[in-house]
């Protein structure tokens, strides 16, 4: 048998993307205007949780060298590169919940959650 070790390089890979929804959209849209100076958030990701890995979502007033942008309705959506192969292929949703309005992620990586939905284990 004959086997190989490689090092996978995220900028080699053809990343599908991220997708916001019109009301993501809206309320990345209303953050920046309430702030001077940022042009968009950042979604990453952390090692947390019972899961594994949990979003992180950071207000962006300069990009960094490596983030990846997607953008839907003049939104923008940062994503480091390194983050990628967790959260390739989500959707980012804006919702509310109750009297809570909340950012939800739908990722196809995500093979499990933990019970409270603060992570999620690919």
């Amino acid at each position: 048998m004959d086997m190989h070790s490689g090092t996978f390089n995220p900028q080699d890979f053809a990343w599908q993307g991220l997708t916001l929804t019109s009301a993501a959209a809206i309320h990345i849209r209303e953050l920046v205007a309430k702030q001077p100076g940022m042009v968009g958030v950042r979604l990453g990701v952390k090692q947390t949780g019972c899961a594994g890995f949990g979003y992180v979502l950071d207000s962006v007033s300069e990009p960094d060298k490596d983030d990846l942008l997607f953008e839907h309705d003049g939104a923008k959506l940062f994503v480091p590169l390194q983050a990628m192969p967790f959260i390739d292929g989500t959707e980012v949703d804006f919702v509310r919940e109750g009297l809570n309005q909340i950012f939800k992620f739908h990722n196809p990586k995500a093979q499990n959650e933990c019970g409270c939905g603060e992570s999620f284990g690919v």
